[in-house]
């Protein structure tokens, strides 16, 4: 299943930033600009998630967080704090308010993304499962194995990410482009045809002796792992 993350935060071009790694990472991404919209939308629906900036419009993300800690509702909402504050009152004023976590501007987002996981992890633990499994395919994040009808698959570091990366997110349709940067990173300045030679091997290595091919092909739009492979027809 798929985490979702509210984002409040007021800084257009860091909420994007946001959204696109999240995303990226297969977290369901939702973002509002002020914490008097961001309390209305958190009585409607809670998400599993939520990333607060600390000084916003129409209501400050301190008292956002104190109102969500006193609602039954949202006790438990997993909260990361963000701020440009970074003198250790202020941390501590965070916390005590009821934040999980608390991150300083300007930040590393991948240092985010790994408290956003760990938090996740705690919380929600089925939401980061160690094991993937769909049809006769499983994965093993911790011991880095993969299996087909229970024989071992062996497969490179490239393609087991590649797989890892499909299998979190079943029948959704990526381009070469959002498989590079979900998969290499974004940093990374390779070719897109790069991606038709790893997704070529891991086709050979999981079908190898098997009949069906999990891995769908979209003409012009790029790859699946078919969310009906292991289900009857």
């Amino acid at each position: 299943m798929t985490a979702n993350i509210l984002i409040v935060e007021d800084e257009e071009p860091l909420t994007e930033l946001l959204r696109y790694n999240l995303e990226a990472e297969g977290y369901g991404v939702d973002a509002v600009a002020r914490g008097d919209d961001a309390e209305t939308r958190l009585r409607e629906t809670a998400p599993d998630l939520l990333v607060l900036d600390w000084m916003l419009p129409g209501l400050s993300g301190i008292e956002l967080c104190r109102r969500l800690r006193a609602r039954p509702q949202t006790q438990g909402l997993p909260i990361i704090m963000l701020t440009a504050r970074g003198e250790e009152s202020e941390r501590v004023r965070g916390l005590a308010t009821g934040a999980d976590d608390y991150i300083v501007k300007p930040f590393s987002v991948p240092e985010l993304l790994a408290r956003i996981r760990a938090l996740l992890r705690r919380a929600s633990p089925e939401r980061v499962a160690t094991l993937l499994m769909i049809g006769d395919l499983e994965l093993d994040r911790e011991k880095k194995r993969v299996s087909r009808t229970g024989r071992p698959v062996e497969l490179g570091p490239t393609e087991f990410r590649l797989l890892e990366f499909l299998m979190e997110r079943p029948g959704r349709v990526f381009s070469r482009e959002q498989l590079l940067d979900g998969v290499w990173g974004s940093d990374v300045y390779i070719d897109e045809r790069t991606v038709d030679v790893h997704v070529g091997r891991l086709r050979k290595a999981l079908n190898r002796g098997q009949g069906t091919d999990p891995i769908r092909t979209v003409r012009g739009a790029g790859y699946a792992l078919d969310d009906r492979f292991g289900k009857a027809s």
